[in-house]
């Protein structure tokens, strides 16, 4: 159930209620791909780092270790030992990022294993069945996600195929949660709004598929080569077609400023690889903007990576300390990174919740981006 607290113009504050618990929104989902968030994080660490939802991936689960294993291991959440929800997207993506390793027929995709090459197939059927086996708490549709720069034409079969393929999905998961043997009998589904850079493509298909009566809906095929400001004018033609009274969902997105920008336009939830990845980099995330932990200037430095921060590595170590480890490639560097990033998205988001709270978003916004805006003009 999914219940709309407060709303300051587009920006929503809300609670949806899942069988794993209730989601407090805007939430930023922590990106664990293979059921694991890369740089060293445990269950432990997700818990205590303010974590509400964990995001896998379908297509490398089903690679490896294999759904089947998971399943016949209780699902996703006895086999990572995590107790809170879990989103699985649906492998669509993979149709985007391994293009040069699949085919797409209107039965679903023919992939080759970017592991040891071997031919997988996935359709809409079969990445139900996959999603069903590792029980998580959301699925995503299977979809197609098509190039920001591909023509006109071919966005336009691939959108018309994505809305057979949703129905195909619905259809499927409805059939899976009736069965006895099914380890989630309550897996939600979300479907995908396509349509690239295409106003009007984007609002047929978000009106076609918002009449499916879904448990929510994403915004996907964004943040994949086209501009932020056309990634905003996208989301300002679709989320008003997309029903006020179920969760958005921006796939792959962003950037603290493009949390924010998303958040006024009506997003709930968001995942992306840009903390942890950064944080395996040395790059660290502060309320002044950016850091890079590799830089000379903090060989001597002795504060934490961000005074007042309460995250495990700003509780006790410093930005000194943290660059030795980077610089050294000990492995405790980069954990520490990650964890500080991890736990910099999740505050934000307890941030933006806090201010939609006392209707106060608009102010906190321009507040939160003259600070990166500050760092971005000193260097």
């Amino acid at each position: 159930m999914y219940k709309v607290l407060k709303e300051e113009k587009m920006a929503k504050r809300a609670e949806f209620t899942t069988v794993h618990g209730t989601i407090q929104t805007p939430v930023f989902m922590n990106v664990g791909t293979i059921a694991a968030i890369k740089g060293a994080v445990s269950t432990e660490d997700l818990e205590g780092i303010k974590t509400q939802v964990q995001l896998s991936n379908t297509y490398h689960l089903h690679v490896r270790p294999g759904d089947e294993i998971v399943k016949k291991l209780g699902g996703l959440h006895k086999f990572m030992s995590w107790n809170r929800p879990i989103l699985t997207d649906s492998g669509g993506f993979q149709v985007f990022s391994l293009a040069g390793l699949r085919r797409i027929k209107e039965e679903g995709v023919y992939f080759r294993s970017h592991i040891d090459g071997h031919q997988i197939f996935m359709g809409p059927e079969e990445s139900m069945q996959i999603q069903s086996n590792l029980a998580s708490t959301i699925a995503m549709a299977f979809d197609e996600c098509p190039s920001s720069v591909a023509e006109r034409e071919y966005v336009e079969n691939s959108v018309n195929r994505t809305t057979r393929w949703l129905k195909r999905c619905r259809d499927k998961m409805a059939e899976l949660n009736s069965r006895e043997d099914t380890i989630n009998r309550h897996q939600l589904l979300f479907g995908i709004n396509q349509g690239a850079i295409f106003e009007d493509i984007r609002i047929r298909h978000a009106q076609e598929i918002s009449e499916l009566d879904l448990d929510g809906y994403a915004v996907g095929g964004l943040a994949v080569g086209e501009s932020h400001e056309e990634m905003y004018r996208i989301l300002d033609a679709v989320v008003p077609h997309l029903p006020r009274n179920k969760p958005t969902y921006l796939m792959g997105v962003g950037t603290p400023a493009n949390i924010l920008e998303g958040v006024e336009r009506g997003i709930d939830f968001f995942d992306c690889v840009y903390p942890s990845r950064n944080g395996r980099h040395g790059h660290v995330y502060t309320n002044q903007g950016k850091l890079n932990l590799f830089n000379a200037k903090y060989e001597l430095d002795s504060r934490p990576i961000e005074e007042g921060c309460q995250c495990p590595a700003c509780r006790r170590y410093s930005r000194a300390y943290i660059r030795h480890l980077l610089k050294a490639k000990e492995m405790l560097g980069m954990r520490l990174c990650v964890l500080h990033n991890l736990y910099f998205y999740n505050t934000m988001m307890e941030e933006i919740r806090d201010a939609l709270d006392a209707g106060r978003f608009a102010e906190y916004k321009k507040a939160k981006l003259a600070g990166f805006e500050e760092n971005d003009r000193k260097a």
